[in-house]
């Protein structure tokens, strides 16, 4: 197949969250699998520079196109990059006035004022570019709102353009809470006809909606777990779209996320003090233990189970919780360890905590890559209590890395994470810790059983085996994606006719 992905950010060049991760992943598993993948993003140059790319490594490519935003009629040039190892062909989409700006969509807590317009822009000129450059694609794959007009825009106005006549789209939800809503003059920057501003498509509460137009106009939906796929279904995880869900459901598919083995692997991970597998962990973990609390200035001790996170410091997170039962947890003997960024509370928080007790918390504010994999190969147990998580990465490299994740039951961490019950130790399928009822008390408990387990060694090394061994490779998730293209394809074909407006 040829397919086209189109997304706001992909590692290594520009991220902010998982969708970076999987825009990259996915691209490369399905290279792999020996499919024409171009991933469309935004040229960020001051991104990119600061994650230690050197922008003049990117092709310049000859190719313009000139995008219409509104009554404007703005020029978007392009540069070529690559992944190392992949036949994947990047493509960032270059325009200054958009994209050249120390972050991709805020600054200083402040979303910038003329998103929508930016990624209006960017939309169209993925469709723009994929018919310049004759990719003729199958599929193009849009992900979150910020690439939500792209399916609207084919089924609209590219649908019968030559080399479109068969392209069919498929648009991935990454988080349900984000849904690019601007005020219905912003309808005038899309080009798209003022009849689809209806509440069956466009329209949300007097408002331009991008999620929802991505959900509606789109022939396959997917998202990134399957129990989030039931989840945004119902009022408290759907964000007011709950219904808009439910009348696509037939087209609505949830694919629990891979991870980029070439990125997260234990055995040949250059950041950590040992490399270490299934079979090594008891020798490799210890090593890796011992250097990440002599990097965060505890005290070495190998009996003390070490617990910790890597997130944004936010209540979604499950971060007021943590504070209240990790000020009980202190009183026995245990080490926390926390690297993250957000919430100026937070980050005041667990900052005061590492004051208050710096031989058992030891606090990073701020982001590190090499310091999250020393992390996650020298803890112990992983905490992730979040109010809601799509998919979530960090449990699944935890479980590759022998770190315990202990987990709040919803979305991706319902669908990874399999709780050390008495029946599920017994049949062999345990590799974590998880809890229905959001609440501090119930976390302090469960963090409480976890270190109590913890000194149980025989099962604490069957819960880590069982973890480690599973493949959580991207090779699975991207057979399901190819499923939902082929599926994606058959619906176009069905359905061949230019869409008209919901009334």
């Amino acid at each position: 197949m040829k397919i086209v992905l189109a997304s706001s950010e992909a590692i290594p060049f520009a991220k902010t969250g998982g969708l970076a991760d999987v825009a990259s992943a996915l691209s490369k598993a399905l290279a792999e699998a020996g499919h024409e993948v171009s991933l469309f993003m935004p040229y960020y140059p001051q991104s990119t520079t600061k994650r230690g790319l050197n922008p003049d490594d990117f092709e310049v490519c000859p190719e313009k196109v000139n995008v219409a935003v509104g009554s404007k009629d703005i020029e978007a040039g392009l540069r070529k990059a690559s992944f190392p190892d992949s036949n994947v062909t990047v493509y960032l989409v270059d325009q200054p006035r958009y994209f050249d700006r120390p972050e991709l969509y805020h600054e200083n807590g402040r979303d910038y004022q003329d998103n929508c317009e930016r990624f209006i822009f960017f939309s169209r000129s993925v469709l723009e570019f994929a018919d310049k450059l004759d990719l003729n694609p199958d599929i193009i794959h849009a992900n979150d709102w910020q690439t939500g007009l792209i399916p609207a825009l084919l089924k609209i106005e590219y649908q019968d353009r030559p080399g479109f006549e068969k392209t069919a789209s498929v648009f991935t939800i990454h988080n349900m809470a984000f849904q690019g809503q601007y005020w219905h003059w912003d309808m005038l920057l899309t080009g798209i006809d003022w009849k689809y501003f209806n509440r069956h498509q466009m329209e949300f509460f007097g408002q331009l909606n991008l999620l929802k137009t991505g959900i509606v106009f789109s022939d396959m939906i997917t998202t990134v777990s399957p129990t989030y796929a039931k989840e945004i279904r119902t009022e408290r995880f759907g964000y007011g779209l709950h219904g808009v869900l439910d009348t696509h459901a037939d087209r609505l598919v949830g694919i629990l996320n891979g991870v980029d083995p070439t990125e997260w692997n234990p055995e040949i991970d250059s950041n950590i003090a040992a490399n270490y597998n299934a079979q090594t962990v008891a020798q490799g973990k210890p090593l890796c233990k011992a250097a990440l609390q002599e990097r965060m200035g505890l005290p070495q001790k190998p009996e003390v189970p070490l617990l910790g996170t890597i997130s944004r410091m936010t209540d979604q997170k499950g971060f007021s919780m943590i504070l209240d039962a990790a000020e009980n947890l202190l009183a026995t003997d245990v080490q926390l360890v926390f690297l993250g960024t957000g919430d100026p509370y937070h980050e005041a928080s667990f900052t005061d905590l590492a004051k208050r007790f710096p031989d058992k918390v030891a606090t990073y504010i701020g982001f590190d890559e090499s310091l999250a994999h020393q992390i996650e190969a020298g803890l112990d147990i992983f905490l992730m209590p979040s109010q809601f998580e799509p998919c979530g990465l960090n449990q699944m490299y935890s479980l590759i890395y022998g770190t315990v994740p202990l987990v709040h039951e919803v979305g991706g961490l319902a669908d990874s994470v399999v709780d050390a019950s008495e029946e599920n130790l017994e049949n062999g399928t345990a590799n974590g810790f998880s809890f229905w009822h959001f609440d501090a008390t119930v976390l302090y408990r469960q963090m409480r059983r976890a270190v109590e387990m913890y000194s149980d060694k025989p099962t604490w090394n069957q819960i880590q085996h069982t973890g480690m061994t599973k493949d959580w490779s991207w090779k699975q998730s991207a057979q399901n994606y190819l499923s939902v293209y082929q599926r994606a394809s058959g619906f176009r074909a069905n359905n061949t006719e230019s869409v008209s407006a919901s009334h």
